[in-house]
């Protein structure tokens, strides 16, 4: 067997079951690897405490080009302002794999929860039933975006042959902080889909959900897209457009980078308000509005609407080269339709000037399918290091997914689209 056979077979979840199994312990192990640099062949993958020691170079090397949030600066705002932080429940332990001459080679973020606010994994009732039967869900360890459920690469490696075998470490290091931290599980949130298949042949388990995502097939602008739709929905989109075009709004489109850090309590303060009147905690501050805007410049989009001059809603997204991920809504009253305007239109609007390819306007929502967003199955995955926990889980992700898959397809056939008739 060669060595980088060894090197698999070593870390494999196959092996650390072997490795419970003889120490009696159910799924979980306990060893030095986990507060040690993970050493095999020439890669060695260790833990960092936050995003921000991680160089901006290395960051700009192995994640997506232009990606608003898997980049340095949008992870460590959000730590340092304790978004991401140990007061909302994140404990950064970001991996970082190295070759012998310390050239960074790939990075998978990495934190350690005290609970599930803001990872949209919807493992709530896996918590309830780990404590009915006297065992401890949290700590878990999660790898995803706080508060930002965007689909997206996670295992970060840089193109090549090395790359599959970087991203085989990176998953091996991350089952080796559960086994030694004798943490309950590790997710990997809304992965992408070249990801998933790697992530199962590890153990891991698959959970699917559904999103709503607009998506540009060649549109014009927002006209042509409107005559793709039946003559009712055509009818009630420009409706819901003219009532607010007749209210006496204004609506400005504005980047980051052209935000003036005065401007953000106002703002903040829409955001705020409304998910205080939804019993939702706000987790953002101004002051993280202020630094996320002027650390991503023109990758934030904001849609302020006004009302004689005073900000009365905002709309906070975020763009990439072909996508643009709505996150953020906020208003001071009820205007008629300015929440579809802000948070959907508008931001059709802007991708289609852009050209970008695809609108991720957050996760949920069935009012979107009216609207042209169609229904988008997603994906996470999930070690469980508990072999009976695990079975378990495993039985109820299989029942669960044909109902997924199904609803999915049922929210399909509501959208506005004109059939179009075949030969």
């Amino acid at each position: 067997m060669t060595e980088q056979k060894r090197w698999f077979r070593y870390l494999t979840p196959e092996r650390l079951d072997e490795k419970a199994e003889g120490s009696g312990d159910s799924g979980a192990t306990r060893g030095s690897a986990a507060n040690t640099g993970i050493t095999m062949l020439s890669l060695t993958v260790s833990p960092v405490s936050a995003a921000g020691e991680i160089a901006g170079a290395d960051w700009e090397q192995l994640a997506p080009a232009g990606h608003p949030f898997l980049n340095r600066n949008f992870l460590d705002i959000l730590e340092r302002h304790g978004m991401a932080g140990p007061e909302c429940g994140w404990k950064a332990r970001h991996l970082i794999a190295r070759d012998s001459d310390g050239t960074a080679l790939g990075i998978l973020p990495l934190y350690v929860r005290a609970n599930s606010h803001g990872d949209f994994i919807h493992d709530w009732s896996w918590a309830a039933a780990y404590r009915q039967l006297g065992k401890p869900y949290f700590p878990k360890l999660l790898s995803g975006l706080p508060h930002t459920p965007a689909t997206g690469p996670r295992l970060l490696a840089p193109p090549g042959e090395d790359a599959e075998r970087i991203r085989h470490a990176l998953v091996a290091a991350a089952l080796e902080q559960v086994a030694g931290h004798r943490l309950s599980s590790w997710h990997v949130a809304f992965p992408a889909d070249h990801e998933v298949e790697l992530l199962r042949s590890h153990g891991l388990l698959v959970s699917h959900n559904v999103q709503f995502h607009w998506r540009n097939h060649g549109y014009g602008d927002f006209t042509d897209f409107l005559a793709t739709f039946n003559a009712e929905r055509r009818r009630k989109v420009r409706a819901e457009r003219r009532r607010v075009a007749e209210s006496g709004l204004s609506i400005e489109v504005r980047y980051g980078d052209t935000m003036d850090p005065a401007e953000w309590p106002a703002l903040h303060h829409l955001y705020a308000a409304t998910f205080a009147k939804y019993g939702n905690y706000a987790a953002f501050t101004p002051a993280s509005f202020a630094d996320l805007a002027s650390a991503l410049g023109r990758r934030m989009v904001v849609f302020i609407a006004r009302e004689r001059g005073d900000p009365v809603a905002i709309s906070i997204c975020f763009r990439s080269d072909d996508t643009l991920y709505g996150r953020y809504w906020g208003t001071a009253a009820n205007y008629h339709s300015l929440h579809f305007e802000l948070c959907f239109y508008q931001g059709i609007d802007y991708c289609l000037r852009e050209r970008l390819s695809t609108f991720e306007p957050g996760a949920g929502g069935e009012h979107k399918v009216a609207r042209g967003f169609e229904p988008t199955v997603v994906r996470c995955c999930h070690w469980i290091a508990d072999a009976r926990m695990r079975h378990l889980l495993d039985q109820h992700l299989d029942r669960q997914r044909p109902a997924i898959l199904a609803y999915a397809e049922e929210a399909a056939s509501h959208l506005p689209f004109r059939k179009v008739s075949g030969p």
